[in-house]
């Protein structure tokens, strides 16, 4: 068994289709995928389909961008094998994605009126799954040069980062709140990579609101970073996840597949995530 539990598409600021994805997927022999995308859950009925024509097993997800507002820091929740309808996930994140398309309409004026020219309809044009604009979007209409380069590093720190035309962020939903929507639709709640984020401190705190586990794996985690990980797991109970968080050309380059999840003897019968039907520990 071979699990990528974050992965990104163009539902949200990936550059590949979900289809694209699993042809990869596929190919780097994953047989166990969720797609996590930011602040959505659209798009379940096509992956679950296209799961099914690829042989891949597509475990539901969402990666929620929220706020450590006690020691104002951003922090992303996880949330897995969450019920259909996602009723709670949903209510949390449409507001989200509200504020995030505004904002980023806000940020297209901006560079607009500093002499760059970059058309919003161009841009809402080029979607053809996702209705939300993000970063990368504008930037794909900005520059040919992939994301990697220092061309496509140096112009995305002018414009989006310090003092740049187009700098500033909008205001997410608080951690707990992301974690008991995630629970209240039955699923189960991970911190994403809190090495990036240094989310650590936070994380016997989001316990009791019911904190099921923290990403081990993932491209921007050291050694030290799993073994942070490895104790709280251990202290607390938590089951640890991993995966390539993987955006296509829009990230920074990484192989569906790698930084696969830990697995332990758990595939059996049971429905619950934590259970017995996914490998993932």
């Amino acid at each position: 068994m071979k699990a990528d539990l974050h992965v990104h598409s163009d539902y949200s600021d990936g550059s590949d289709s979900v289809e694209t994805v699993f042809k990869k997927a596929k190919e780097y022999g994953v047989t166990h995928i969720s797609f996590v995308d930011h602040d959505t859950v659209a798009g379940y009925e096509a992956i679950s389909q296209l799961g099914e024509m690829y042989g891949i097993t597509a475990i539901p997800g969402i990666e929620i961008s929220a706020f450590d507002f006690k020691r104002d820091r951003k922090v992303h929740v996880l949330g897995y094998d969450y019920s259909p309808n996602a009723a709670h996930i949903k209510s949390l994140c449409s507001h989200i994605l509200e504020k995030r398309q505004a904002h980023s309409l806000w940020q297209i004026e901006q560079i607009r009126q500093s002499g760059i020219e970059v058309d919003a309809d161009l841009i809402v044009a080029g979607r053809d799954t996702g209705t939300t604009i993000y970063k990368q979007h504008i930037m794909n209409v900005l520059t040919d040069s992939p994301y990697d380069s220092i061309h496509y590093q140096n112009l995305y720190k002018r414009l989006f980062k310090g003092e740049g035309v187009a700098s500033g962020d909008i205001v997410y939903a608080d951690a707990f709140d992301a974690v008991r929507a995630i629970k209240a639709d039955g699923g189960t709640a991970v911190i994403a990579h809190p090495g990036q984020l240094d989310s650590y401190d936070l994380i016997p705190e989001l316990i009791e609101a019911g904190l099921d586990g923290i990403e081990r794996n993932h491209p921007d985690h050291t050694e030290s970073d799993h073994q942070k990980v490895e104790r709280l797991s251990d202290q607390y109970n938590l089951i640890m996840t991993g995966g390539s968080d993987y955006h296509g050309h829009y990230g920074p380059p990484t192989q569906i597949g790698s930084h696969q999840s830990p697995t332990a003897e758990l595939c059996r019968n049971s429905s619950k995530f934590v259970g017995d039907r996914y490998p993932f520990y």
